[in-house]
């Protein structure tokens, strides 16, 4: 390093030109002294003291102000030590992060990365295994109390507490993984005392076990949101038969009640809102019956009949002016099916049971008489595919070079199809267009 720095050398040099500035004769003096300067400047070895600056300059300028003299010394000194350590640190921080960063690649989820350092340096994957131990000891007591919270629900509080403790347990086995598990850190183990037994089986027994609470939470919140429905369906039906001002009014409020005390009993009997509606129905049938002087039991025969004729006039009138697509004929059916359903909840012990066979007889018949329409439907865009198909093929054959009886044979072909298609079916008025063209055709033959 040079024994005198560029700042110091400004501040000496600066000082001598004021010196020289105002008297021209001192041309001399100051040139004397820059070269001695400059000199100094270039030269390498150990940085001028106090004492050094002062002998190149007293000589020439005796008087040479001290206070500039010991401003260029500090300027002159090396980099402090303090500058130095904190390179030093700076360099230790730098290098303390590359190791860092080389244990963060070398602890990456990947078993080409893993299983190498398992066996040669397996001290490195210290944070995969701290990381490891805790997601175990997590998962497993957030299982524990997922099943508690879940399986032995006594409130719908107990049950959204669960559900918050299966997701946190699903997090935590998510970390765990899958390809390590049989890898049993002893070395980390013999320091840590580690809590998990890192098996395959116990692994998938924890996964089971949240995925079977996690369809239970899923059942139970159906049927709260279900429990819900109806209790509301039961009290706005309640609040409209008391303030029912005509027959019919009340007629249709008790209907309402009837279908919200259904679906009431629908609700799973296992879920904690099948417990709930359980106790709710006993009362709303309680209150039903001294509301209106009337079982549950009778009504609830009463509004199913009235329910199921319902349907049924919806499939008659569906079922009018044929033809129709087998879209709308399986629509139809679904009707009949649908009264069908609601008289055969009718129990032999209800007043109007003989009445709800009578007519389930008929729809159960007229049912049968819809869906052989849509057998026939399906037969007939069948057969008129086909029809239409072979008329392709005979329009693309050269006809010259054609035997007449191969051609004719073809249109019989042809016709034979056509004959499937039965009248009122969707394809009946096209097929006899077909018809018509292929008896042209075959009348044009020699």
């Amino acid at each position: 390093m040079p024994r005198l720095s560029d700042r110091a050398y400004e501040i000496l040099s600066a000082e001598v030109r004021r010196l020289c500035a105002a008297n021209p004769l001192e041309q001399v003096r100051q040139d004397i002294v820059l070269r001695r300067l400059t000199k100094l400047r270039t030269q390498e070895g150990p940085p001028l003291t106090l004492a050094e600056m002062r002998e190149a300059l007293i000589d020439i300028f005796p008087n040479f102000n001290e206070k500039v003299l010991k401003q260029a010394a500090k300027a002159n000194k090396p980099a402090s030590k303090t500058k130095r350590n904190v390179g030093l640190v700076g360099a230790a921080l730098l290098g303390t992060a590359a190791l860092a960063g080389g244990v963060w690649v070398l602890n990456l989820p990947y078993p080409m990365i893993r299983w190498p350092v398992a066996r040669i340096a397996p001290l490195v994957l210290l944070p995969s295994f701290m990381q490891m131990d805790h997601s175990y000891r997590q998962a497993i007591s957030l299982v524990e109390q997922a099943d508690q919270l879940v399986n032995q629900a006594t409130s719908p509080q107990d049950l959204e507490l669960g559900a918050e403790k299966v997701t946190a347990a699903q997090e935590n086995l998510d970390r765990l993984p899958v390809w390590f598990l049989g890898y049993y850190p002893q070395r980390y183990c013999t320091l840590f005392s580690c809590a998990w037994q890192f098996t395959f089986d116990e692994f998938e027994t924890a996964r089971k076990q949240i995925g079977r609470m996690e369809a239970r939470i899923f059942q139970a919140n159906n049927a709260q949101t279900r429990l819900e429905e109806a209790v509301q369906a039961v009290e706005e039906a309640k609040a409209s038969y008391q303030t029912a001002t005509t027959p019919q009014e009340e007629t249709a409020a008790l209907n309402a009640w009837q279908l919200g005390m259904d679906l009431l009993r629908e609700i799973p009997s296992e879920t904690l809102a099948g417990q709930s509606a359980r106790t709710k129905l006993a009362a709303y049938e309680r209150d039903y019956q001294e509301s209106t002087g009337l079982t549950a039991g009778g009504d609830r025969a009463l509004t199913f009949i009235q329910a199921a004729k319902g349907f049924a006039v919806t499939a008659a009138q569906r079922g009018q002016n044929p033809p129709h697509s087998v879209a709308t004929w399986s629509q139809i059916a679904e009707s009949w099916q649908t009264a069908i359903d609601r008289l055969e909840q009718i129990q032999p012990e209800d007043p109007d049971y003989i009445e709800a066979q009578s007519l389930l007889s008929e729809y159960i018949k007229n049912k049968g008489y819809v869906e052989e329409w849509i057998q026939i439907e399906q037969e007939a865009s069948q057969a008129f595919e086909v029809a239409q198909q072979k008329q392709v093929n005979f329009l693309s054959q050269n006809l010259g070079a054609t035997s007449p009886d191969v051609a004719r044979g073809e249109l019989q072909a042809m016709l034979n199809q056509i004959s499937r298609v039965r009248k009122n079916t969707t394809f009946y008025e096209q097929a006899q267009a077909l018809h018509k063209w292929a008896l042209a055709e075959r009348s044009k033959l020699p």
